[in-house]
């Protein structure tokens, strides 16, 4: 569950991976060993308490306890998209969000309206989920940053975790554990914006290893690199487009038997340090590595 005592960001709450295609998404998802919820529309308030409107999107989730990925699909060209996800999707499926975790939006907003980061204000969601005992309204509270790395950028405190968490989907085939960090790409010449951005938003100092400024949270890291340092960085691997977040890391129980059955699912790997990768190609447009859980 969302165990975090700080008002404002102190965690990676999930990726959004985005997608025309849901059931395509997940199958592949599913074939790297994630076990995914339901699929779950969308409904959308403009303030808190406000009322709620049917959107265009649903998603699935790979849960993980407090941070998690989403499985974000279009599923109805014809509902409203007050998000404005679909012109998101035509510019480019894939890794297309990140939203961090904070124990009030109100506190976060304030911060970073302050700061000239976000105009969006404190936004409202909530979906309807199934549990053991019933249909369930989740509810959460977020703030969009302004800036895009590549896609959005935001944080979220979720009103009602035990709905979202629920322990029937923490449990997955390939032993994951929990989001491990994310990897943003930039031209070398924006390198030092986008780390003073970055900076404010999370209102922290980077440490520097080499070409990576490593943002270390209380669960997760976010790690920014120049494009010029990308292959080395992920050897092989090309980022989809600047800026971007092109990759992310996930840590599993078990790095042996997490790549046995990827590969037994006719899924290829390569060994990188600390872990294995899935390359963006075969992941549905982002690099997935895999670590060892610590």
């Amino acid at each position: 569950m969302n165990s975090t005592r700080a008002a404002d960001i102190d965690y990676i709450d999930h990726a959004v991976l985005l997608t025309k295609d849901l059931d395509a998404l997940s199958e592949r998802y599913q074939a790297l060993g994630f076990t995914l919820s339901p699929p779950s529309p969308h409904q959308l308030s403009d303030r808190p308490g406000g009322p709620l409107t049917a959107t265009c999107t649903a998603n699935r989730c790979a849960l993980f306890g407090e941070s998690y990925l989403e499985l974000l699909g279009i599923v109805d060209e014809t509902a409203p998209d007050p998000w404005r996800v679909r012109p998101v999707a035509e510019e480019r499926q894939g890794f297309r969000g990140l939203v961090f975790g904070c124990g009030d939006a109100e506190v976060v907003s304030a911060r970073l309206a302050a700061s000239g980061l976000s105009s969006s204000g404190v936004l409202s969601l909530a979906r309807e989920v199934d549990t053991p005992e019933g249909t369930r309204t989740m509810r959460a509270s977020s703030v969009h940053v302004d800036h895009r790395s590549g896609g959005w950028l935001g944080a979220a405190s979720h009103l009602d975790p035990e709905y979202v968490h629920q322990a029937r989907y923490l449990r997955h085939a390939n032993g994951a554990t929990r989001l491990d960090g994310v990897l943003v790409a930039v031209d070398d010449g924006e390198l030092d914006d986008e780390v003073t951005r970055y900076s404010l938003i999370l209102d922290a100092h980077p440490e520097v290893h080499g070409p990576r400024h490593v943002f270390e949270l209380r669960t997760g890291r976010v790690e920014i690199v120049p494009a010029s340092a990308f292959g080395d960085v992920l050897p092989g691997e090309t980022s989809p487009a600047l800026p971007s977040f092109a990759a992310l890391s996930v840590a599993v129980a078990d790095l042996t038997a997490a790549r046995n059955l990827v590969e037994g699912n006719g899924i290829a790997t390569r060994s990188v340090p600390a872990g294995f990768l899935v390359a963006s190609a075969d992941a549905c447009g982002v690099s997935v590595r895999f670590v060892a859980n610590d």
